[in-house]
C-alpha cells in the first residue's frame, strides 16, 4: 500500500495595485516628500498669517515713536552682541526690555516694524507674478501660436526691453515717477496717481516699475513652450476636428504648459522681493513711515557697528522669506517634472 505524501504549495500573495494618481495628485504627493519644500511652505504660511494679523502679533504700532527710547535694546541683545554696552556699565545703550528686538533711532519697535514690513514683501510677491503672468502669457501666446510677423514684432520689443539692465531700468522709472507726479495740480491724472501712491505707502509706483519689466522673461518662456507643443499630435487632432484657436489655446496648450509657468514664477518671486528691498534701501521704494525690510536695513546700516540688531533682524526676515520661496520653487520644479511621474 503506497502512501501519498502531503505537499504544500506555496501561496503567492499579489500586491495590491497602487492607486493611480492624476498629474496634480502625483505632483502634490512628491511635493510633500520634499522636506525643503515643506519647510518653505510652512515658513510662507506662517509669514502670511503674521502679515494678515499684524495688529494682533505686533506689540506696538509700526509708527509709534518714543524718542526717549531711541536705539534702546533688551538685555538679551547685549548678551548676543558683546560690543553693545549698557549705560549702567559706562556704555551707550539704553536697556528697555519692552522692545523684544530693540528700537530704531526714532524709538520705534523693531519687531512691530518687521511684522508690518512682511506685508510689503508679500504684496510684491503677489503683484509681481500677477502682472508677469497677465502680460507675459498674452504676449507669449500671440508670438508662439500666431507666429510670422506678429512673432517678429513682439520678440523685437522684448529684445529691446532686455537691452537695458532690469534693475537700472526700474530705478530710472521710479525716479521719473517720483519726480514727475509730485507737485501736480489737483484734478489731474498725475495728481490722482500721486495721491493713490501716497495712500498705498509708495507701493503703487513700485508695482508699476516691477510690472513693466517682469513680463519679459515670462513672454519668452511662454513662446518657447507654445512653439514646442503647438505641432504635437493632440493639438493637430483638435485642429482637424474643427476646434478654434481660442479653444485649442485654452483647452490643449495652456493646461500642458501651466506647470512650467508656475515653477518659473515661484522661482522669480525672490527677485521681485529683492527689487522692492533694494528700491527701499536707496530711498525709491515705500514712503516713510511705511515699514519695509529694505528701508529698515538701510536705516540700520548707518549704525551697524554700534547697533547691529537694527540691520541684522530685518535682513534675516528678508533672507528667510526669499529662501522659503526658493525652496518651494525647487520643490515644485521637481514635483511637476513629467519625467519624474510615478517615481517616489
Amino acid at each position: 500500500m503506497t502512501t501519498i505524501k502531503e505537499t504544500t504549495i506555496p501561496v503567492v500573495r499579489l500586491r495590491k495595485p497602487a492607486e493611480s494618481r492624476s498629474l496634480w495628485g502625483d505632483a502634490l504627493f512628491r511635493l510633500r516628500r520634499n522636506r525643503a519644500a515643506v519647510i518653505g511652505v510652512i515658513v510662507l504660511v506662517l509669514t502670511i498669517v503674521i502679515a494678515i494679523f499684524a495688529p494682533v502679533f505686533a506689540p506696538k504700532n509700526y509708527d509709534a515713536a518714543v524718542l526717549s527710547d531711541n536705539n534702546a535694546a533688551p538685555d538679551w541683545i547685549l548678551r548676543v552682541f558683546p560690543t553693545m554696552i549698557s549705560r549702567d556699565q559706562g556704555g551707550y545703550v539704553t536697556i528697555n526690555n519692552s522692545y523684544p528686538l530693540g528700537a530704531d533711532k526714532l524709538g520705534r519697535d523693531l519687531l512691530s516694524r518687521i511684522i508690518y514690513g512682511a506685508r510689503v514683501s508679500l504684496e510684491v510677491a503677489l503683484i509681481g507674478p500677477l502682472i508677469s503672468i497677465i502680460v507675459g502669457v498674452i504676449v507669449g501666446l500671440l508670438a508662439g501660436y500666431v507666429g510670422g510677423r506678429v512673432d517678429n514684432v513682439l520678440m523685437r520689443v522684448v529684445d529691446i526691453m532686455y537691452a537695458f539692465p532690469t534693475l537700472l531700468l526700474i530705478i530710472l522709472m521710479m525716479a521719473v515717477f517720483r519726480t514727475s507726479f509730485e507737485g501736480q495740480q489737483p484734478g489731474t491724472l498725475a495728481y490722482s496717481l500721486n495721491r493713490l501712491d501716497s495712500s498705498m505707502g509708495g507701493l503703487l509706483f513700485v508695482f508699476v516699475g516691477i510690472g513693466l519689466t517682469a513680463w519679459m522673461g515670462m513672454a519668452r518662456l511662454v513662446r518657447a513652450q507654445v512653439l514646442s507643443v503647438r505641432e504635437l499630435t493632440y493639438v493637430e487632432a483638435a485642429r482637424s476636428v474643427g476646434a478654434g484657436s481660442l479653444t485649442i489655446i485654452y483647452k490643449h496648450i495652456l493646461p500642458n504648459i501651466v506647470g512650467t509657468l508656475i515653477v518659473a514664477q515661484t522661482l522669480d518671486i525672490p527677485t521681485y522681493i529683492s527689487y522692492e528691498a533694494f528700491l527701499s534701501f536707496i530711498g525709491l521704494g515705500v514712503k516713510p513711515p511705511t515699514p519695509s525690510w529694505g528701508s529698515m536695513i538701510s536705516d540700520g546700516a548707518q549704525a551697524i557697528q554700534t547697533f547691529p540688531n537694527q540691520t541684522l533682524f530685518p535682513a534675516l526676515a528678508l533672507a528667510l522669506v526669499m529662501f522659503a520661496f526658493n525652496f518651494l520653487g525647487d520643490g515644485l520644479r521637481d514635483a511637476l517634472d513629467p519625467r519624474l511621474r510615478g517615481v517616489d
